[in-house]
């Protein structure tokens, strides 16, 4: 593996992610932000949070999947909610869960997780976006 994963002494342990990650590898692989679109490009999970962050992440980890990458190589994921107030949060984990459930792993690299007015397309509530390293 390129990435280590490491929570160090004298900061917070966050349960649904690490806060540094240690990339060896040579290979960078960059995943555009990604939002609930299915393979069609229709919109999936209309007002709901959970199901939108649920497909992103999916869409993240197809997209990592093309190139040779799972989640276990992200080394950086930033988070993009419309509209993000503290008490979405559980909204939030649970589309992370249920997207762990259907990809076999939990994405738990250092993750920024930004409050923004509005995305691309009025339906969308979310956007992830990754970084992966490869050593191979």
């Amino acid at each position: 593996m390129a990435i280590t994963l490491i929570d160090p002494e004298g900061l917070p342990e966050v349960p649904v992610y690490r806060q540094v990650s240690v990339a060896t590898g040579s290979r960078l692989v960059f995943v555009a932000g990604q939002v609930a679109w299915d393979t069609d490009g229709r919109t999936v999970g209309a007002g709901d949070l959970a199901v939108q962050v649920e497909q992103a992440y999916v869409n993240v980890g197809t997209a990592l999947a093309a190139a040779g990458a799972s989640f276990a190589d992200v080394a950086k994921l930033n988070v993009h909610v419309v509209d993000w107030t503290p008490d979405l949060m559980p909204r939030l984990l649970a589309g992370i869960d249920r997207a762990a459930e259907r990809l076999g792993s939990r994405p738990m690299a250092p993750a920024t997780l930004l409050g923004v007015a509005a995305l691309d397309v009025p339906e969308h509530l979310v956007e992830v976006e990754a970084v992966a390293v490869l050593d191979r």
